[in-house]
């Protein structure tokens, strides 16, 4: 074949092979239209299950708004780069909704319509230091009724609730209705006549924060049945509920009710003012339980243990001694003490409680326990009756032992489980003084939930009073809450959260998306170590010759004179060779670093450049190899 004829078929092989490479990037960018495969660590970009439901329970068309600067952030890189995450995940909730979910985003622009409509919709304005005008990056909704929500900023550091923010809002708009959740309370939180002051008491903040959420309605201490619309009960301090209320609760939550349940071993905020002490004493606080219903549960609390903390030990003003004094059972929660997984407790600064109980299992439970709140290692529970008359909460700390293991103090309760009342209704007594609504005989007697139950329990009553997180002023005759503590904010999260359907709640929380490079941070920051460590010495050394340099100008019987002696002479030469070598060193040291760094850097390139397409040839020649082997047998 002569060479013309060679490179007229080299031409032509060239020409096929890239025309079926156009044709086949054609055919599957058809076939594989809206396939897509997530490879990343936590499945940043899969949306959870209850996601996925709540989008194909939507009825009626819902309309988004995506509001972000995008002109006037192009120089901040890394604010751009969490911009586009955001819009990636709305994009992936509007794909899998298959159309019920419509997508505008808008730019707005300075003293645009679009900056008008954004802040007709309440979205938060940024200012960046490198941008000249305020940027947005927020997120409104719009059903089908009118109905409105937003998301006004989205915050870079709630990447990991970025999901679950997302789902409630669509969730919200869905289901525009407002919530109706059943206040079961043994203490007046929604306030009470004062006979002394002749005047209502006010409610208390946490409540009027619920109250302008949801619907509450107060169902009292003593009921048979719970009304059909209620979807979550929120049940704080029961105290001796008979068993007609307490079944009426038990098949609440065996029908897929959820609830919110505050009990405390000694409530501070429940004293008892006819306690026998004398005036200036302590009230005594008393206890609260639901003993059939945790039993049947397999929830063990003792409402006889209370827990005691030396870490988070709060210093409180006992007004006996008139000094402030650690309080062990008075605990101020940080972080490290609230789960970082959990929607309800995953953004909290610090929360503040008090003389809390301690929550468990049965071993015999199928249910499942999470821990919301938890003590320091430095914990152990105390009895109670220590707390009944303590003037002096410094006693605590006497023979104190720590147990060495946290302790929850609020935890969630999801799973299966079984009726607290397995022989059904239990009987009424008659001729007693308990008022009943008439039980519902069509409703059957369940005797294991419909649906994985979803409750939280806390023990710990007083974290919902004022004292304990909120600071109330008054304000030219309005009353100003500050808070100081995250307590409310978990109180609201929790009903939020549990008032959410099944799917809401179901929606996991995602891992961040920032993903640093955890091998260079810490070989930077050994060799910063290293160089620390060279550095302190050099000033050191320095500090050491120039007290030899004074301690020989002292010695010198000619102090008048500006030259140098053969001593002084040597000394500085001596130490100006030595700095040299230190700062040798420090270049080493400087140099080691970058050296470490680069070798990391050719390790991960030969890994992906050379081994990884290695492997993948091996392992096809193996697998041919095998195939040739079977034929041939």
């Amino acid at each position: 074949m002569s060479t013309r004829n060679q490179n007229q078929l080299g031409v032509s092989s060239l020409a096929l092979l890239f025309s079926a490479f156009v044709i086949a990037v054609t055919v599957s960018g058809l076939l594989l239209k809206g396939v897509r495969l997530d490879l990343t660590e936590n499945q940043l970009y899969t949306l959870s299950d209850g996601t996925k439901q709540i989008l194909r329970e939507i009825d009626e068309p819902i309309n988004l708004y995506f509001f972000f600067s995008d002109q006037g952030t192009r120089n901040v890189p890394s604010f751009r780069d969490h911009a586009n995450r955001v819009r990636e995940l709305i994009e992936e909730f509007v794909d899998a909704s298959r159309g019920k979910i419509r997508l505008q985003v808008i730019d707005p622009l300075p003293f645009s319509e679009e900056e008008d409509q954004a802040a007709r919709f309440g979205l938060q304005e940024v200012q960046f230091a490198a941008t000249p005008d305020p940027v947005f990056l927020g997120l409104a909704g719009r059903n089908s009724v009118g109905d409105e929500e937003t998301i006004s900023f989205f915050q870079p550091d709630r990447e990991a609730s970025l999901e679950y923010d997302l789902a409630k809002l669509v969730s919200t708009l869905a289901n525009p209705e407002r919530k109706v959740i059943g206040l079961v309370s043994g203490i007046p939180m929604a306030g009470q006549f004062d006979p002394q002051a002749q005047r209502m008491q006010a409610s208390w903040v946490v409540y009027q924060q619920a109250q302008q959420l949801f619907d509450i309605r107060n169902l009292g201490t003593s009921f048979d049945t719970v009304p059909g619309d209620i979807g979550l009960l929120w049940i704080v301090q029961p105290k001796n509920l008979s068993n007609a209320t307490q079944y009426a609760i038990d098949q609440f939550v065996m029908r897929g009710g959820k609830a919110l349940i505050f009990v405390d071993p000694v409530a501070a905020v429940d004293a008892s003012s006819a306690n026998g002490m004398p005036q200036g004493m302590p009230a005594l606080g008393q206890s609260s339980d639901l003993p059939l219903l945790f039993e049947g549960w397999g929830i063990e609390y003792d409402a006889q243990q209370v827990v005691a903390d030396a870490q988070l030990a709060l210093q409180i003003n006992t007004g006996m001694s008139g000094r402030p004094v650690r309080h062990y059972a008075y605990l101020g929660l940080t972080p490290d003490q609230l789960a970082s997984s959990d929607i309800v407790t995953m953004e909290l600064g610090t929360m503040n409680a008090a003389m809390a109980g301690k929550l468990e299992l049965s071993d015999d439970s199928d249910a499942t326990l999470e821990p919301l709140i938890v003590s320091s290692s430095g914990s152990a529970t105390m009895p109670a009756s220590r707390f009944s008359f303590l003037p002096d909460p410094s006693v605590l700390q006497e023979g104190f032992v720590p147990g060495g293991t946290p302790l929850t103090i609020a935890a969630r309760i999801s799973g299966t489980l079984p009726s607290a009342f397995p022989d059904g209704k239990p009987s009424v007594t008659p001729n007693t003084d308990e008022e009943t609504q008439g039980d519902d005989d069509s409703t059957a007697h369940l005797t294991e939930s419909t649906e994985p139950a979803n409750l939280i329990v806390v023990a710990d009553v007083d974290l919902l009073s004022d004292p304990m997180w909120v600071q109330l002023q008054n304000f030219f005759g309005q009353q100003i809450a500050s808070a100081f503590a995250g307590n409310g904010a978990f109180v609201v999260n929790a009903l939020e959260n549990l008032a959410g359907s099944s799917n809401l709640i179901a929606v996991r929380s995602r891992g961040n998306f920032t993903r640093p490079f955890t091998r260079v941070d810490q070989l930077r920051a050994d060799a910063e170590s290293r160089f620390l460590a060279t550095q302190q010495r050099l000033e050191t050394e320095l500090a050491e010759t120039e007290r030899r340099l004074s301690e020989i100008q002292a010695s010198r019987d000619d102090s008048g004179s500006l030259l140098l002696t053969d001593a002084q002479q040597a000394e500085i030469d001596r130490f100006i060779e030595q700095r040299a070598e230190i700062r040798k060193e420090l270049r080493a040291v400087q140099r080691g670093l970058d050296e470490d760094i680069e070798d990391l850097g050719t390790l991960l390139k030969i890994i992906n450049i050379a081994l990884v397409p290695f492997l993948l040839t091996a392992g096809t020649l193996f697998i041919h190899w095998r195939r040739r082997r079977r034929d041939s047998v």
